[in-house]
């Protein structure tokens, strides 16, 4: 596990602070970007990738795109390091895998070799930006609770840094150019991950998935695109950046369509509190006992088990417990952030063992029963 430098502190968007945040975990603000003159990821060459990866690379590190940077290049890694920068939220799978928009072919293990990295702004992890996923640059910044004006005014000084020494694809019709017709535009995208166990226990979040597909906004778990709903996370984002400014679609997002959002899940959560008290405290004093006394722990086990635990939390049903740390054990239990806790590989049996060990060592310490 030596290949993946140390991370200095815990990741800024699991400290459970900032506007909204008993509902809102995390807001993000992602634009993408591609460099003009070398094609698109369909059609990038070996030698296109190692060029966009070198010149934004060189600018990156040239100073004011942030004050301490972590460059990686995921070549140099593992694809369990790789895994931890996933379940950071720092990269993408697609990138993780070298498998990313258009890089098919060459062979079993050819995405290994793909030129391709990160720059990560430290301490807190708020800031990254990937190199040669599905558009030659995604940047991307993260904040704890409902701050998406904050993080859009930081991923802008960042773009305009790099703007600085690139020059970016971009036409007068249509803006930003991109790989995907979505993204054309502002090639801005704005999500947040949302912690929604009040209306699934009261059977409303279906109600809640389609009223946001009406609304413009697609839905996705807790690591993003084509992954699976997993402790009651769900990622909101808009879904076409063309014909939209920023300052619009923040608007939209974050002062209307998450706030609605999060009125049903708090009003859900006052109709367990009130109307189906015992039903709530069920749920989260069963999920203690799981916590407590399993000896073996699926991801997604685990995960249900720590969605209780920060719901009872949040509504008072447990005493002591802060969010914060049932929000950096949901990151504790993934598996590639478990084996490095450890600093070994395991197999799919071994971690379902260690995870339950963790997740009872923590929880007791949390709840002074340890």
């Amino acid at each position: 596990m030596g290949g993946l430098p140390a991370f200095e502190s815990d990741t800024e968007w699991l400290r459970g602070e900032g506007a909204a945040c008993d509902v809102v975990m995390s807001s993000r603000v992602r634009l993408a970007r591609n460099l003009a003159g070398i094609p698109f990821a369909p059609k990038m060459s070996d030698d296109d990738r190692e060029e966009v990866l070198e010149r934004s690379r060189a600018q990156i590190l040239a100073g004011g795109v942030h004050p301490k940077v972590m460059w990686i290049d995921l070549r140099q890694i593992s694809p369990l390091e790789r895994s931890v920068l996933v379940e950071r939220q720092l990269i993408s799978g697609q990138l993780a895998s070298g498998k990313a928009f258009g890089h098919s072919g060459g062979g079993r293990g050819a995405g290994e070799k793909r030129a391709r990295g990160v720059a990560v702004g430290l301490p807190d992890e708020r800031l990254s930006i990937m190199v040669n996923e599905e558009d030659h640059l995604r940047i991307q910044v993260i904040r704890s609770g409902l701050g998406l004006a904050q993080a859009l005014e930081e991923v802008v000084r960042a773009d305009d840094a790099l703007e600085a020494g690139l020059d970016y694809a971009f036409g007068a019709r249509f803006g930003y150019l991109t790989c995907c017709p979505t993204n054309v535009g502002t090639g801005a995208r704005f999500s947040v991950m949302m912690h929604l166990p009040g209306l699934r226990l009261t059977g409303e979040i279906e109600k809640v998935k389609r009223a946001a597909d009406d609304m413009g906004l697609a839905v996705r778990g807790f690591h993003g695109e084509g992954s699976e709903t997993t402790g009651d996370l769900y990622q909101l984002s808009n879904q076409t950046t063309l014909g939209k400014s920023e300052r619009v679609l923040l608007s939209e997002i974050e002062r209307e369509i998450v706030p609605r959002v999060a009125d049903y899940e708090r009003h859900a959560r006052r109709v367990l509190t009130e109307r189906r008290r015992e039903v709530l405290e069920d749920q989260v004093h069963r999920a203690i006992g799981t916590g407590l006394h399993a000896r073996l722990l699926a991801t997604g086990e685990a995960m249900a088990v720590l969605s209780a635990v920060r719901l009872g939390a949040v509504l008072g049903v447990v005493e002591g417990i802060d969010q914060s740390a049932v929000n950096a054990l949901m990151l504790a239990v993934q598996p590639a952030h478990l084996q490095r806790v450890l600093g070994r590989e395991l197999n799919q049996q071994e971690r379902k063992g260690e995870r339950a060990t963790l997740v009872r060592e923590r929880l007791a310490r949390a709840l002074g029963a340890g």
